[in-house]
């Protein structure tokens, strides 16, 4: 294996520095514990990346502590990130360009996450080949409990030493570990982890758990990997058992990490292997149920009947959110789910139109002007289940939405998950 004794000078080179500041823009972000926003950092940017230059190359960078925010998960708990200050995601930018091309290219091939040109997709892809071409229906689904805040700093600099002797490196690398954290305007010291939200981490992360990886490889355990998702595919029942334990007791021992033993557990393709939203099953892919109701809860909240948006706005504000969350799952056989969350958010819009028109005489007005003649049923505007009324459908049949410009999911092509097969 070939090692790299001097890198530094690579990291704080000047175009090394002008393309990771390209990188950190592009990546957009909040501000840190300073404040210093992206636009701000580059308004003086040749200064600002001329003293990184200079802090780099003599040794005198000390990296600002990260500032704590908690997202809120979907299960109700909260996910730590940890955002650097702008300066500090440069020099991590700069630090990760010169290391990415040296461990990119011996990781193990199933692991996904967080590597160039590698995708969520590819992953599910890798895990329903294996489950159903190769026969390993049975499936380890390994839960870590907060594995990037559990992350041993010694570990993660011998996993760095494996390839990159230069002491410069590790101790840049070091900085960043043990930088600390401010919550509520309070420094707390950072012994263990890699915050998640720094550049660098991912790909710390990477290296750190690609031991456990290759040690998966040299015992013919076959895994799929994206982050700190896991999952190991066996022949039976008792494989799967077995190999529980191999994984757990090496997660636990050599990686010192922590499973959590009551989310860990063993599925097949018959019962459906849960991943990255998705289920798979022996005959299909479908989208997980949960993803589904997170999925309806905010187009829910997005297309209230009581707002003074009109509904044109709301397509507007509802597309992109329909064209990103269409885009990941159309690799999933979901024709069906498609159309029927189709002819929901319709109804949805059309309850609101239904708002705004107040009384059946807008309606019936918009009827003859669509062409209709007769008498029609007077109907009441304020109760959903009118929305659904044939009148509705005639006043604003689909074409309507398509000439608003609202994206129908039902055009996209789905069940195309063989695509990403590598």
């Amino acid at each position: 294996m070939k090692k790299w004794y001097s890198l530094i000078d690579k990291i704080y080179r000047m175009e090394n520095l002008e393309k990771a500041y390209k990188a950190v823009k592009a990546n957009k972000g909040a501000p840190g514990v300073d404040g210093v926003t992206v636009e701000a950092y580059g308004l003086n940017l040749q200064e600002e990346l001329n003293k990184l230059h200079h802090q780099l190359k003599t040794g005198s960078y000390e990296p600002d502590p990260v500032l704590r925010v908690e997202i809120p998960k979907a299960d109700g708990s909260k996910r730590p990130l940890g955002i650097p200050t702008v300066r500090d995601r440069v020099a991590q930018q700069a630090l990760l360009n010169i290391m990415q091309p040296i461990f990119e290219p011996d990781f193990h091939p199933s692991s996904y996450g967080y590597r160039p040109g590698r995708s969520c997709h590819q992953a599910v892809a890798k895990a329903e080949m294996f489950i159903n071409k190769y026969g390993l229906s049975h499936v380890v689904d390994m839960d870590l409990s907060k594995c990037f805040d559990r992350l041993d700093h010694t570990l993660i600099l011998e996993g760095v030493n494996r390839k990159i002797s230069d002491g410069s490196v590790l101790k840049l690398i070091k900085k960043f570990l043990t930088a600390g954290v401010m919550k509520d305007g309070i420094w707390e010291e950072t012994d263990l982890g890699s915050p998640q939200g720094g550049v660098i981490s991912p790909l710390l992360t990477n290296i750190y758990l690609d031991r456990f990886d290759q040690e998966m490889r040299s015992r013919g355990i076959r895994i799929v990997r994206y982050a700190d998702d896991i999952l190991l595919f066996a022949r039976t029942f008792q494989e799967a058992k077995q190999y529980q334990q191999i994984a757990t007791e090496f997660l636990e021992k050599d990686l010192k990490l922590v499973v959590n033993k009551e989310k860990t557990h063993l599925t097949d393709n018959q019962k459906g292997v849960a991943y990255l939203g998705f289920v798979i099953y022996s005959k299909q892919v479908s989208i997980s149920p949960k993803k589904l109701k997170g999925f309806k809860e905010t187009i829910r909240e997005m297309t209230p009947r009581n707002h003074g948006m009109n509904v044109e706005e709301m397509v507007r504000r509802l597309n992109p959110i329909l064209r990103g969350w269409a885009n990941y799952f159309r690799v999933a056989n979901c024709r069906s789910v498609f159309r029927s969350l189709m002819g929901w958010i319709r109804r949805r819009l059309r309850m609101k139109k239904m708002k705004e028109w107040k009384s059946w005489q807008a309606l019936h007005k918009n009827l003859r002007r669509r062409g209709y003649k007769g008498t029609f049923e007077k109907i009441s505007m304020t109760t959903w289940r009118n929305s659904a009324s044939p009148l509705l459908s005639m006043a604003l049949p689909n074409s309507w939405f398509d000439g608003i410009g609202l994206i129908n999911l039902e055009k996209y092509t789905v069940g195309i998950l063989h695509h990403y097969q590598k």
